[in-house]
């Protein structure tokens, strides 16, 4: 199985719309609501970053869309069944090498060793992993283990990707270089991605749009569109408009949580 292309000219036009949430709202049996009137669209060619304090649902959501939790008010509708997720934890397992991992959700899915091996190979390559295919886990660093993570995903072509802060428990520089990745094959597949992170800069950085949330429970305050173009030049960073984006975004947090 070869993992399709995308038509450059299609690759950061907006398409149609992957998954939608409505008056989205949870609560806890325990009483604790964690979300509350939350409307969000994410479409193909867009990657969405959701930013906010600790508490405010943002993981929740990811789980939301991905059927992994139930809301308690509001309407989440998915309109594919082709959903990647990344967590905050590379999620390996050990005794599997780096091919064997990547293979695994293909393996779960059904698909033929000859077209698992197939897909998993261009994955290795897409994130560049190639010559590290038989190491195990243990042998890798933190950023190559989280490659390894991505790449399991890209297995099954996503239309939809679920990132939960991916690169929260690694280097700056490091972290910065799988940005770059993630951009890369973000304007190569098309795909729609909903991204959440604790990192302001890393939101401006990889983000068609920015939404920022409030405290418990969880709404949102304010969205901010990011204009610079993809493929996007790593030297965008240290520009005035970046600051200025990454300021406004900071500030609409602090003003959410004061």
């Amino acid at each position: 199985m070869t993992i399709p292309a995308v038509d450059p000219a299609a690759r950061t036009t907006p398409g149609e719309t992957l998954v939608e949430f409505r008056d989205i709202g949870m609560t806890y049996e325990t009483g604790t609501t964690a979300l509350e009137g939350v409307d969000l669209t994410v479409r193909r060619g867009e990657f969405v970053t959701v930013v906010g304090p600790s508490g405010c649902g943002k993981s929740t959501l990811l789980r939301i869309a991905a059927g992994l939790e139930s809301h308690t008010d509001g309407t989440c509708e998915t309109s594919t069944d082709r959903v990647g997720f990344v967590f905050q934890d590379a999620t390996l397992l050990p005794w599997r090498s780096v091919r064997r991992n990547v293979e695994l959700l293909a393996e779960l899915n059904g698909l033929p060793a000859a077209e698992r091996a197939e897909a998993a190979a261009e994955a290795i390559d897409l994130v560049g992993l190639a010559g590290f295919e038989s190491s195990l886990p243990r042998q890798l660093s933190g950023g190559m283990r989280m490659r390894t993570s991505l790449a399991r995903s890209l297995t099954l072509d996503p239309d939809l990707f679920l990132f939960d802060e991916p690169f929260g428990a690694l280097d700056e520089i490091t972290r910065q270089r799988l940005n770059d990745e993630l951009l890369r094959l973000f304007a190569e597949r098309g795909f729609g991605g909903l991204f959440i992170t604790h990192s302001v800069a890393e939101a401006v950085y990889l983000s068609t749009r920015v939404i920022v949330m409030s405290g418990r429970p969880g709404r949102i305050v304010d969205v901010v569109d990011v204009p610079f173009d993809l493929p996007r030049d790593p030297e965008v960073r240290y520009t005035a408009e970046f600051g200025e984006l990454v300021g406004r975004v900071s500030h609409s947090l602090k003003e959410a949580h004061a």
